[in-house]
């Protein structure tokens, strides 16, 4: 005897509704009474963190089933730790996800023996853009700063490699003739504020959301340029930073070297981001109801409401346009790391190569 299902699955075809079947597996997915583990690969109470626990909320509420989540934070190794662990320790049955950050995602973090885990082989459940960066400067050093004959421009960094978004000014001085002298050594954002109020350096850059009611005297500071990197408007709410010039648009037509071409590519790749993934192999099935339930979330107006208060600009991002992220970045080439670094220390930067 036939079974019924299939008999009725042939019925189905023949009345022209068998395109709904490959939904199929992924309605029949239910995670009730099941626990599923957020891994966190940094220290509690970091952007991260609260993002990671903001997602297990919701996810509790809109996957099937209502699972249960548990939060685990996993900072040692740079985050490698975490990733190791979702690569080889996780099964691929959906009851383990991560939250990283952009780090994880930085060829130079992972390409090192330590770390055995890819992200170009990790599915992408979805990502969040946390805020545009934004290049400040005291007005009364405007003027010198594309003038070779003057004292330079003092650009502000944290200690060791400076962070992406500081990295502007490598471009800038490339290719854009800027006159500039770097100080590193700064412990963080606060720091470099406090330095840039008091006149010991000219210009730096910080998350557009940390000046939200910082440095806010137009007569005295000048938002230069916004980072620009997904090439959307800034929303900031401040309005000197909304209608700042991105960067990128600068740089347009400037560079011509395809090794340099992608080392620019490499540095628009570094934005500030978090990212959701599950481990490897697993079925695409239980990938489409974790993006599902990705998306919902993301339309739920009370999650909007708690992500504003980790950051003014928490933009949930397109599944599929969060996979394109971490994968640019994850992708780029030994070649275009190497060239970054030769910039960097032409001006005289630390610069990490991964060796």
């Amino acid at each position: 005897m036939i079974p019924l299902r299939i008999i009725a699955c042939v019925l189905s075809a023949c009345l022209g509704v068998a395109a709904a079947a490959p939904a199929s597996a992924a309605d029949d997915i239910s995670f009730r009474g099941k626990t599923v583990t957020m891994l966190i690969p940094s220290t509690a109470g970091a952007g991260t963190d609260l993002s990671a626990r903001l997602f297990a909320r919701y996810f509790t509420k809109h996957l099937p089933g209502q699972p249960t989540f548990v939060s685990t934070n996993i900072p040692a190794g740079h985050g490698v730790t975490a990733l190791n662990f979702l690569a080889n320790q996780s099964k691929p049955d959906g009851l383990t996800i991560v939250m990283a950050s952009d780090s994880q995602a930085d060829p130079l973090v992972f390409r090192v023996p330590q770390a055995r885990y890819d992200p170009l082989k990790l599915p992408i459940v979805g990502a969040v853009a946390t805020s545009d960066t934004v290049l400040i400067a005291r007005a009364d050093a405007l003027p010198r700063l594309t003038d070779a004959s003057a004292k330079p421009v003092i650009m502000g960094s944290v200690g060791g490699t400076p962070r992406a978004s500081m990295r502007m000014a490598v471009w800038g001085s490339e290719y854009l003739r800027w006159h500039v002298q770097w100080v590193v050594g700064y412990p963080g954002s606060s720091d470099l504020a406090l330095a840039l109020d008091r006149g010991e350096i000219d210009m730096t850059t910080f998350p557009g959301a940390y000046l939200s009611d910082k440095l806010t005297d137009t007569a005295k500071y000048k938002i230069l340029y916004r980072s620009g990197f997904d090439g959307s408007p800034s929303q900031s709410g401040r309005a000197d930073i909304d209608s700042a010039p991105a960067f990128t648009e600068a740089m347009n037509g400037k560079i011509s070297d395809p090794d340099v071409v992608a080392a620019f590519a490499y540095w628009r790749a570094q934005t500030l981001f978090k990212w959701l993934a599950l481990p490897p192999g697993t079925p695409d099935a239980i990938v489409k109801v974790y993006r599902d339930a990705y998306v919902r979330i993301g339309d739920d107006p009370e999650f909007r409401k708690n992500a504003v208060q980790i950051a003014d600009s928490f933009a949930v991002l397109p599944p599929d346009k969060a996979a394109e992220m971490v994968y640019a970045l994850a992708g780029t080439s030994d070649k275009a790391i190497e060239t970054m670094a030769a910039l960097m220390s032409k001006q005289g930067i630390k610069a990490a190569t991964g060796e």
